[in-house]
């Protein structure tokens, strides 16, 4: 029996092993992070627009809208296809 020499070539790959996870495990939550901001950004932006467009429309088309909570939620959850229904709706006489 040799005294000094050690078998290290177990440790030396568990801990790349080691390395490699974390670096995986890094690039995932930089990965899943960049695509929650840019879904965050879109529904901003979407939710902006909406609000916008049925300020524009209220204006234009002189439909008596008043911008209200229960208005304000499908404009910023769904857009313009929301400003779309509501001004429809408003305009086909359904109270909104």
């Amino acid at each position: 029996m040799v005294v000094g020499a050690f078998n290290t070539g177990g440790a030396v790959i568990g801990e790349v092993l080691l390395i490699l996870a974390i670096a995986l495990v890094i690039y995932l939550i930089f990965k899943i992070g960049k695509v929650l901001f840019k879904l965050v950004i879109g529904i901003i932006a979407n939710s902006i627009l909406g609000i916008i467009a049925i300020v524009l429309a209220d204006y234009f088309l002189n439909l008596g809208i008043s911008l209200s909570l229960k208005l304000i939620i499908p404009i910023a959850i769904f857009g313009l296809p929301g400003v779309g229904t509501i001004v429809l709706l408003k305009m086909l006489g359904v109270p909104v």
